[in-house]
């Protein structure tokens, strides 16, 4: 069976190529009927925050795509143990006894050649480990990567193809530090040999750590699952995105607190590195599902558009994803987002349900985001609303404030109030003044909703409703 998971590290808010990692890994999962792991790799004492833990949670919940098993790897410390006691005893890690701050790992030798071990450490015999050990001598569990006999650790990408690295180009990496601690990639390796992870699907920046993993799992007596390493996410000027960087503008609840419908963000996210063959954009759920293949993905990287230092971006993709699948979402699946949207703005008193459906309705064929019910559609559901200056203009045109005022008054005196009545009356109005309809059209607009441009003149009328349309038609006058 088909087995997947996201290991996220609780250090920061939750980054959307995060995001996009657990999105190919859930549509996978899916499509193969297989377990989708969310597994928190809180190993990282020093570093890990209950906020960034809750940032995931939050994100990774807003997306709607839920996991089938949550683990956390703090929780998992006596496997990491045993596996690291594991290795020791089959002769394939050693114990390093070098002093704290006298390790050059990472660095190069003196001739230039780089670090692959502390001299002297791999020969200790395993009596005088034990001994110093036992008597309370601090260490570091190493690998003991294959020297004697140079041999080449390779694997299939199901994205990059055949990868092979020398193990002379390997260094005997840490296993555990000194405090027994696990590292990253002994902890990670032990977890996913022990919740029978079968595909890996993670960041292109994690391709490089697969041939110490496969030596992992090799020395587990594990079969090292398939690997799949997705190219990164970049900045406009093509740099890498980082949280450090280039801050809330690669959040996930960045996109959710400015607006964004949780599957457009799917769909955006999906496309950023992968496609259909047939190259279509605009993807429901399921359509995601069956479409979805390792095989499609890209192996260049994928670059987000947003304005460099603005706290929020301007992607035309993701806009116009998510103006798209604003329109075309059935009216009663877009209601709980609207209304979500308008409690936090405020705005939010328990309308009529069947005049809230119409009017959401109507006028979201303007709209991108869900922000823009409470900006731009503020009017249809609070009367503390702002004029627009275009607007403004047509309200003071000669006499049109006098007009929408009358218009009012006749308005009032009918009990029929639908958009073939108010037309009737309007148009009638115009006709008795001597004036053209446009003049009070544009401005009966501007008083109801204090924009210019909007959704049929004559639905606006319904839309606002009746008590609220013929209050502000009067109040124009004054």
């Amino acid at each position: 069976m088909i087995r997947v998971r996201f290991a996220p590290s609780p250090t920061g808010f939750l980054h959307i190529g995060g995001a996009r990692t657990y999105i190919f890994n859930w549509l996978f999962a899916r499509q193969k009927q297989g377990t989708m792991v969310l597994r928190i790799d809180d190993t990282d004492v020093e570093r890990n925050t209950e906020a960034s833990r809750q940032s995931i949670f939050d994100g990774l919940r807003w997306l709607e795509l839920p996991w089938d098993e949550l683990y956390s790897q703090s929780e998992r410390s006596a496997l990491h143990r045993e596996a690291v006691g594991a290795i020791l005893a089959k002769g394939l890690a050693y114990r390093d006894f070098t002093p704290a701050g006298q390790v050059d790992e990472g660095e190069k030798d003196r001739s230039g050649a780089p670090w692959l071990c502390n001299p002297g450490q791999r020969e200790i015999s395993r009596e005088e480990s034990d001994r110093r050990a036992a008597a309370g001598e601090p260490f570091v569990v190493r690998f003991r990567v294959p020297r004697e006999t140079v041999t080449a650790v390779r694997f299939v990408d199901a994205v990059y193809g055949d990868q092979g690295r020398s193990t002379g180009d390997i260094e005997d990496f840490a296993l555990a530090r000194s405090d027994g601690a696990p590292t990253y990639h002994l902890a990670s390796c032990a977890d996913d040999a022990d919740l029978r992870i079968t595909h890996i699907i993670r960041g292109q920046d994690h391709l490089t750590n697969t041939f110490k993993h496969v030596l992992i799992f090799e020395a587990l007596g594990a079969q090292p699952p398939e690997f799949a390493h997705l190219p990164l996410l970049l900045a406009p000027d093509g740099a890498k995105l980082s949280k450090r960087r280039h801050g809330q503008v690669v959040s996930v609840t960045a996109y959710r607190d400015a607006g964004f419908l949780p599957h457009a963000f799917v769909n955006f996210l999906s496309l950023l590195g992968w496609s259909p063959k047939d190259n279509r954009e605009i993807l429901t759920r399921q359509e995601l599902i069956e479409l979805f293949s390792l095989g499609n993905i890209n192996r260049s990287n994928a670059v987000v558009s947003f304005q460099e230092g603005a706290e929020e971006w301007t992607d035309p993709k993701a806009m116009h994803l998510n103006g798209q699948h604003l329109r075309a979402l059935p009216i009663g699946d877009l209601l709980p987002y609207v209304e979500a949207e308008l409690r936090v703005a405020g705005l939010w008193t328990d309308p009529d349900p069947a005049w809230l459906r119409s009017t959401v309705d109507l006028i979201r064929s303007r709209y991108t985001t869900l922000k823009d019910f409470s900006r731009r559609g503020v009017a249809y559901f609070s009367d503390r609303f702002e004029t627009e200056p275009t607007a403004l203009e047509r309200l003071n045109a000669p006499g049109a404030r006098q007009l929408v005022a009358e218009l009012g008054g006749r308005l009032a005196g009918t009990g029929e109030f639908t958009e073939q009545s108010v037309e009737a009356q309007l148009r009638a109005l115009a006709a008795e003044r001597g004036v053209k309809a446009g003049v009070i059209i544009n401005a009966a607009r501007a008083a109801l909703t204090g924009q210019s441009v909007g959704p049929s003149a004559f639905a606006v009328f319904g839309a606002v409703g009746r008590e609220r349309a013929i209050a502000r038609l009067k109040a124009a006058g004054c």
